[in-house]
């Protein structure tokens, strides 16, 4: 199955480019959940932005954030490490490359972390990782159980993208309340 690597974001509309910068930010107005090595933070990362959406009166994105944070963290949790051996992924909880600005004594860190920034009517969802590699689209295989997650976050949000980081890359996707 043939895969092509994603154009990084530039261009962007100042607000919205505003926006990612904010969602990098760990001081800023995002909100944010440390992914933890393990299938089941998946799960745990979904049930955090639906009940920042619960809390932000967004409930009717549910169903297309839900999806979108599953994808996103599925594929960082499978792609962002560059491991010497073992499996791709390995080293993507590498010690201090996002420590949490909320836990002084820096016992919560993580190179990967879903964060969430509400500004009505628009959320901004993001997955930051520590790899600079660019996402890559998969070609349909529409016999394949694995290989459509971009193209379904192309689907379920008004756009998405990345940026680099110094330490790794932003995969962002944008919603609009109706």
């Amino acid at each position: 199955m043939r895969s092509t690597p994603v154009p990084e974001s530039c261009d962007l509309p100042e607000r919205l480019d505003a926006a990612v910068t904010a969602l990098t930010e760990l001081a800023g107005p995002a909100v944010s959940f440390v992914v933890r090595p393990d299938p089941e933070s998946v799960t745990e990362a979904r049930h955090f932005a639906l009940s920042r959406l619960t809390d932000w009166d967004l409930a009717e994105l549910a169903d297309d954030v839900g999806l979108v944070v599953s994808e996103l963290v599925t594929n960082a949790l499978r792609h962002s490490g560059r491991a010497v051996c073992g499996r791709p992924g390995d080293d993507v909880h590498r010690e201090g490359v996002y420590d949490d600005p909320s836990d002084p004594l820096g016992s919560a860190p993580s190179a990967i972390r879903l964060r969430l920034v509400h500004k009505n009517p628009w959320l901004l969802c993001g997955i930051m990782d520590a790899s600079q590699a660019a996402p890559r689209r998969k070609e349909p295989d529409y016999i394949a159980e694995t290989g459509r997650g971009l193209h379904l976050v192309e689907s379920f949000s008004v756009r998405w993208g990345w940026r680099t980081l110094p330490h790794g890359k932003v995969v962002w996707a944008l919603f609009r309340s109706p």
